[in-house]
């Protein structure tokens, strides 16, 4: 039988996804306490991964959780630092705004999210330079590795902005005239065509290799 999403359970919040609320819905069925909760933690990590704008801060991990109690209709029993919500946002809640647009660099890595937040803070203005060129070479390679294609530098610089919010700026003539963005490594991607033509170059050879030996013979 066929999985229609109109024979589906209805997604509290659409954001996080339909397994994402699986899983809250197993938490349900664990009986141990601590285990539970453990899981729950573990989860609010992962939806924090999923809208990848969220930040790692008391009030957005505060929100996280109470996303989790709405997913798990106030069911959820747990112990954590983080209020539940009250009975009165049992009503279709307001939606958090979520900057949903941040989800297109996931192919980028948590990792390099962490990097551009520290560069953020570096007071020495020659090391915050220093850091937006190895971030642009990271993104350069990353991109290269998700789509196998080179990507325009001033896509990469535009990246940056967004990912710090403006906080982490370069000259795009800079970085084109003196190649600051060069990709930490470089996959080569080997044209269509070539295949055919080294094939067809080894079958001449071939060829003349055994004209050759009947010329011999």
């Amino acid at each position: 039988m066929f999985d229609y999403n109109t024979s589906r359970e209805h997604l509290n919040l659409r954001e996080f996804g339909r397994n994402v609320q699986k899983i809250a819905a197993h938490l349900l069925t664990i009986e141990d306490k601590e285990k539970r909760t453990r899981y729950a933690t573990g989860l609010v990590e992962l939806m924090r991964q999923v809208v990848p704008s969220i930040k790692d801060n008391p009030e957005d991990t505060q929100r996280l959780w109470d996303d989790l109690h709405l997913m798990t209709e106030f069911k959820l029993d747990v112990d954590t630092t983080f209020d539940k919500p009250e009975s009165h946002l049992e009503k279709p809640p307001q939606k958090v705004a979520y900057n949903m647009h941040k989800v297109r660099f996931k192919h980028y890595g948590h990792n390099l999210k962490l990097m551009v937040q520290e560069a953020i803070k570096m007071e020495d203005e020659a090391q915050k330079h220093d850091a937006i060129i190895h971030i642009g070479k990271l993104m350069k390679s990353y991109h290269m590795t998700w789509s196998k294609e080179f990507v325009d530098d001033e896509v990469l610089v535009k990246n940056i902005e967004i990912l710090s919010e403006g906080a982490l700026t370069i000259d795009i003539n800079k970085v084109k005239d003196e190649n600051l963005f060069e990709p930490l490594y470089k996959e080569r991607i080997r044209p269509a065509n070539t295949a055919n033509s080294n094939n067809r170059n080894k079958k001449n050879s071939n060829g003349h290799k055994n004209q050759n030996r009947r010329r011999r013979n």
